[in-house]
């Protein structure tokens, strides 16, 4: 099957973004100038752009070429497109402002924070599923991952209530970010013992957050959890780089560190 992808180029994806009338062509544009990482600053103002686009509508109402634009965004380290993204958390859409959440959560700029404290406005209690829709009314789940990565601090006293959320994956989310902004290891339990729980898809995501705190004692039972080993070795990875991250010497090898290798060897 020929890749289609490999004969496109950054001046046909500027075109159709830009000036086609094809909401296909421009969604495809924005996707691949995020998945090819494109740093042209016309690529970057083209997608700024389309985080305004009222031109692709979904039946729902939605924004498609916007929710491709916030996630392409997220994917060029550029931080001068953060204040676009913060704009972007008041659109209507949900998933504008989860691919707006995440994108910002991913280029890591403290500026954010206040955006992402204001979505929690209401707190546990206003985080209920939208009437007619299978959403809660925020992202909750993106905002609290979000926070932890961004390291805010100051949020700890609003996150603490999200571990009692009805839904598992908001409480994982919850538990995720607060091990990350307090390292106090309960949190970090919290996940482990979700990964006995019955549900695969549940254990898959308490695995991910588990991978993204860097709680080195959680690696065995990483491994050892009833899911996918091609899964297992990518939280065993997100593990050992959040650590590293977190660890003064970060080429060092530890007796942790080498567990998790031997861990990883024996899921290949």
């Amino acid at each position: 099957m020929t890749d289609v992808s490999a004969a496109y180029t950054v001046e046909q994806a500027l075109t159709n973004l830009q000036q086609t009338e094809d909401p296909s062509a421009r969604y495809y544009a924005a996707w691949w100038i995020g998945r090819f990482r494109v740093t042209d600053p016309t690529a970057i103002a083209a997608l700024v752009a389309a985080l305004q686009d009222e031109t692709d509508r979904s039946p729902d109402g939605g924004y498609p070429l916007r929710r491709n634009a916030a996630k392409a965004l997220g994917k060029l380290a550029d931080p001068t497109v953060v204040p676009a993204l913060i704009q972007a958390l008041d659109c209507d859409d949900y998933y504008v402002r989860e691919a707006a959440v995440r994108a910002l959560g991913e280029l890591q700029d403290s500026q954010a924070i206040p955006a992402l404290l204001n979505l929690l406005a209401g707190g546990v209690e206003a985080a209920q599923l939208v009437p007619g829709k299978p959403h809660l009314a925020q992202p909750y789940e993106a905002i609290l991952e979000a926070l932890g990565t961004l390291q805010a601090k100051e949020a700890v006293p609003q996150l603490e209530p999200f571990l009692d959320h009805f839904a598992p994956k908001v409480q994982y989310a919850a538990a995720r970010a607060l091990y990350q902004l307090t390292l106090a290891p309960t949190y970090a339990e919290r996940l482990i013992q979700a990964l006995q729980g019955p549900d695969l898809q549940l254990r898959r995501s308490a695995m991910m957050d588990l991978g993204a705190t860097g709680y080195l004692a959680g690696a065995l039972a990483i491994a050892q959890t009833f899911a996918e080993n091609s899964l297992k070795l990518i939280a065993l990875r997100d593990l050992w780089m959040a650590h590293q991250q977190r660890t003064p010497q970060p080429d060092a090898l530890t007796p942790e560190t080498e567990e998790i290798l031997a861990l990883m060897d024996g899921l290949l």
